[in-house]
């Protein structure tokens, strides 16, 4: 009997699935993350053993736990035949079946979002049909892959939107219509434009709602599907690359990044060793005093989607946490291959207390206290830090838009002889941001309390484009 069990990391809005048999007590992994206890704790828990995973893709925005589970259990792993790897893997090519017992997988290849991509069709007993598919970065609920992220490496956005036209209409789009949609990520994803929050769905609700897949040319679908992207954050190119190379794992990695440094340690280490220093408090947190220099990357937020967007993945990291979170920082990290940590400030910013020499602070404003300056006036100028994309559907009149990921770059774009706020859209990103300036040289910029969320709820007018 099929046992099945998704797992989704909201943080990088990321799904891994379990697969097994109860029978023979046979199990596979899919496209698991780097901290891979959860999949032993399931199997223990189903009377499962784990002996293959299976990569829909190398996936660039988060290092997959492929090596981990090798390396524990000696699982054997499986690409796309089209693959291309440093370690050991046995092909997955288009028809080829997997017999975990009664339960057996099929695999399609579906190029597209990268020329390896592959689904894997599930089978439970003797059923003709497909139990389900799993879609990886092909075909996600309410959108498909982006093409382009193979640019850098000489594989144009067009050739593989071709590609993903065939894979979706003459191969996914000919399954049964009850078949059930497990895709590899949701809503917040840079893998695509529109992902849906929804992490299931069938193949028929697919081909009446999602946009890209309703009846259109060749042609008009590769122009639809490499228009409007989102800017490719800096460090997918760098996890595509690990997610094919031999490296160490995860065990290996924390073994070196998780030390506690006290003060004068953590300060004298920080200077000789050019380390980037993060705080992962929240944004309430981080105003009001932090140790200058630091990034403010809140640990309950998408914290490895934006350090990854902002921070070069060839820097040593240094780490101020809330006391008891510090391990779970550096894991967060490590999900995207960012392992060069070299410890934490033991005590946390408590260890900081008596040293005000060493504090920064944020300046804040409410959404009341802007809405009042703006109407007497005297408005600082309004920074919106988040997509382009995003910013155009919905804008505070006024305001001017460079996304967080290109702000470093852009600085120089900022007015200089006027105040700053600095918004997104609900304080996450804009801390942030603000905190980015502050280690550029740029101080006084203010963090709108909330973002632009608070500024709707608080019934404050908004732009938006002209309906149809």
């Amino acid at each position: 009997m099929l046992i099945f069990e998704q797992f989704y990391l909201s943080c990088l809005a990321q799904a891994s699935y379990l697969i097994g048999d109860s029978e023979t007590g046979v199990a596979v992994v899919v496209d698991p993350r780097r901290d891979v206890d959860v999949y032993f704790d399931a199997a223990e828990a189903q009377g499962l053993r784990i002996e293959h995973v299976l990569l829909t893709h190398f996936h660039a925005d988060f290092l997959a736990g492929h090596i981990e589970l090798r390396d524990r259990v000696g699982a054997k792993l499986h690409l796309g035949a089209a693959a291309q790897a440093d370690y050991k893997f046995l092909p997955m090519i288009d028809g080829d079946e997997l017999s975990l017992g009664a339960v057996r997988l099929w695999f399609l290849a579906t190029p597209g979002h990268t020329p390896e991509s592959t689904s894997i069709l599930v089978f439970d007993g003797v059923q003709k049909n497909p139990h389900a598919v799993l879609t990886g970065d092909t075909l996600f609920i309410g959108d498909v892959g982006r093409p382009d992220l193979m640019a850098s490496i000489g594989i144009s956005a067009e050739e593989l939107a071709g590609d993903l036209f065939q894979s979706l209409h003459h191969k996914l789009l000919m399954l049964p219509d009850e078949t059930l949609v497990y895709p590899g990520h949701g809503a917040g994803s840079m893998c695509g434009k529109s992902l849906s929050s929804e992490t299931v769905s069938t193949i028929g609700a697919q081909r009446a709602t999602n946009y890209a897949l309703q009846p259109m040319s060749k042609s008009d679908f590769i122009e639809l599907v490499t228009s409007n992207l989102p800017k490719t954050p800096g460090y997918f190119a760098y996890n595509a690359d690990l997610n094919r190379r031999e490296r160490p794992n995860l065990e290996s990695a924390l073994r070196e990044s998780v030390r506690g440094l006290d003060l004068e340690e953590f300060l004298a280490l920080r200077d000789r060793s050019g380390a980037w220093v993060v705080d992962s408090r929240s944004a309430g947190d981080f105003a009001p005093a932090h140790l200058a220099g630091s990034l403010n990357v809140g640990l309950d937020g998408m914290l490895a989607t934006w350090a990854g967007s902002t921070i070069p993945s060839d820097q040593p990291l240094m780490i101020v946490a809330e006391p008891g979170r510090e391990h779970e920082t550096i894991l967060r990290f490590g999900r995207i291959g960012y392992d060069r940590v070299l410890g934490f400030l033991e005590g946390g910013f408590g260890a900081l207390a008596e040293h005000p020499d060493q504090h920064r602070q944020i300046g804040r404003v409410s959404v009341e206290g802007l809405f009042a300056e703006r109407q007497i006036g005297d408005a600082a100028a309004l920074l919106d830090v988040r997509n382009e994309g995003e910013w155009e559907q919905t804008k505070i009149e006024g305001s001017f838009n460079i996304p967080l990921r290109e702000l470093e770059n852009r600085a120089s774009e900022l007015p200089q002889n006027r105040a700053l706020v600095v918004h997104c859209r609900t304080g996450y990103r804009s801390s942030l941001a603000v905190s980015i300036l502050q280690r550029l040289g740029i101080m006084g910029a203010r963090d709108l309390v909330g973002g632009i969320v608070a500024w709707e709820e608080n019934g404050q007018p908004v732009v938006r484009p002209p309906a149809g």
